[in-house]
């Protein structure tokens, strides 16, 4: 079943004003003025703004007498649009074939076949929100099997996201204000004058009064909120995207035809990234029905590539997951992550040993939503930070790790809390206690002392722990340590930590 996501953006204007210019301190209160002739008010405020009690539609002389230290800055919708359209290019990329703007403040998606790469809606909408704060993005994110009502939701909810359970869009949309509907601001006022405030109060009055009044427009958006009509989304599409389609006089349907057309597709779009010099990264197959709905497929590759075997079997391997329906009246094949791809000479067997290309299994994972990656060294003491996921397909690190210390197969991704008996400031434990079980400790090798790091964290510069590799009865091998040295509170908290497991 479809799911739509959609992503407000309440403050996209004072966000865009932060991006581009870093120096803007955080606590600093920003108030966007627009300006119709004489008239001057505030068309954005941040949250800072909006906690001293700065709104937007208030006066800007008012707003500035309010508040005596608010930055004002004049509006400009052309760059907000343009960074608006930017953001969504960039959600096309991460998260799902079919993405487009929503209105002037926001982004929606059709998550269908796009969600089990995510690992589900719960972990898909945390991420979302999560990948647009790192970007310095403030997001609402909401799930609903609409458009209207995962819109609706989006703008009306005070947390970073909710979901809708499937089925249940009554019941989470009834209770929110007319102004949701994405109704013109006319008609939005008119139906307030007549006493309407809710969507529930519209949807339970009388259909013709009003489409007599104020024309198809409320009937529509009302059975689009309940899926009672259905509202596709219209991909974004940029001149810089590379795309071929392919539109059928006669709606097809049988899976050998679909397949044979893909075929034809991936050749087209092979031929026109070999002229341009790149190689496909990841493509889009968006499958257009009679009924008006559209389906997609989403296939990626570790490295750029333009072998037309290769990516025909990627999307082979997943068109029976299209429905048909009614029939199929257009295939569209966009390269939406493209990067340059040279021609390389392939090395002979007559002249050196052939080296195996492990990236068809990796592509073939990540298709199927598994997470490849390759771990490698990073350059710090602290055991946790010494380390780092890099792409399965990424050029080797030159970095290694330099110990005289054996590390373990296993470190956990957070030290765990231990129980344990021993001497300080020294001595190993005699014996600890893990999640619950106890375990007498044979042999122990240690301390190796580690230091906080100073310089990148303040906090840390007496940070010191000391770390033992032990050995239980059973022949278990674990690495523990001790936060502080034993004698000086201000260097840890003299707890023991469990931190990883040898083979």
């Amino acid at each position: 079943m479809t799911r739509v996501v959609s992503i407000y953006l309440p403050d996209l204007p004072t966000d865009r004003i932060r991006r581009a210019d870093p120096s803007i301190p955080p606590e600093q209160a920003i108030a966007v003025i627009a300006r119709s002739g004489s008239k001057r008010w505030v068309s954005a405020a941040d949250a800072a703004a909006r906690k001293a009690g700065v709104h937007v539609g208030m006066p800007a002389a008012k707003a500035q007498a309010l508040f005596r230290g608010l930055m004002l800055v004049d509006a400009d919708p052309a760059m907000d649009a343009a960074a608006l359209e930017r953001i969504t290019l960039w959600a096309l990329t991460l998260y799902s074939p079919i993405v487009a703007v929503d209105g002037i403040d926001g982004i929606v998606m059709d998550t269908e076949g796009a969600d089990h790469l995510q690992g589900g809606e719960l972990p898909m909408v945390t991420k979302i929100a999560n990948q647009f704060l790192a970007k310095r993005l403030t997001p609402r994110v909401a799930i609903a099997d609409t458009w209207g009502a995962a819109h609706a939701c989006a703008r009306a909810i005070t947390g970073e996201t909710v979901i809708v359970p499937s089925g249940e869009t009554v019941r989470a949309v009834e209770q929110l204000p007319i102004s949701l509907l994405r109704l013109p601001g006319k008609v939005v006022s008119d139906l307030r004058t007549l006493g309407f405030q809710t969507i529930d109060e519209l949807a339970n009055t009388p259909r013709a009064p009003l489409t007599l009044r104020f024309g198809p427009e409320i009937g529509r958006r009302l059975d689009q909120m309940f899926g009672r009509v259905c509202e596709p989304i219209d991909p974004i599409r940029t001149a810089e995207l590379i795309e071929v389609s392919r539109a059928f006089a006669e709606p097809i349907g049988a899976a050998e035809t679909i397949n044979k057309y893909v075929g034809r597709l991936v050749v087209e779009l092979i031929e026109e990234l070999q002229r341009r010099g790149l190689g496909v990264r990841r493509a889009d197959l968006i499958v257009e029905k009679v009924d008006g709905t559209r389906q997609a497929i989403r296939a990626g590759t570790v490295k750029p590539v333009r072998d037309v075997v290769w990516l025909t079997k990627l999307f082979r391997d997943r068109t029976e997951k299209i429905e048909p329906g009614f029939g199929i009246e257009k295939l569209t094949l966009v390269a939406v992550m493209a990067e340059p791809l040279e021609e390389h000479q392939k090395s002979s067997s007559l002249v050196e040993d052939e080296v195996t290309d492990v990236t068809p299994l990796i592509d073939i994972y990540g298709n199927r939503g598994q997470r490849v990656y390759r771990v490698a060294p990073v350059a710090s003491d602290v055991p946790e930070r010494s380390v780092q996921r890099i792409g399965a397909a990424a050029d080797p690190v030159e970095v290694t790790w330099v110990s005289h210390w054996r590390r373990p197969v296993r470190l956990l991704a957070h030290p765990e809390l231990i129980e344990a008996i021993a001497l300080l400031p020294d001595r190993p434990p005699v014996s600890i206690t893990w999640r619950g079980k106890r375990r007498k400790v044979k042999r122990a090798d240690g301390p190796e002392r580690i230091f906080g790091e100073w310089w990148t964290r303040g906090s840390e510069f007496d940070a010191v722990r000391d770390y033992f590799l032990i050995e239980d009865e059973s022949g278990e091998r674990f690495w523990i340590f001790r936060s502080g040295d034993g004698i000086d509170a201000a260097t840890g908290s003299h707890k023991w930590f469990l931190h990883g497991i040898f083979a």
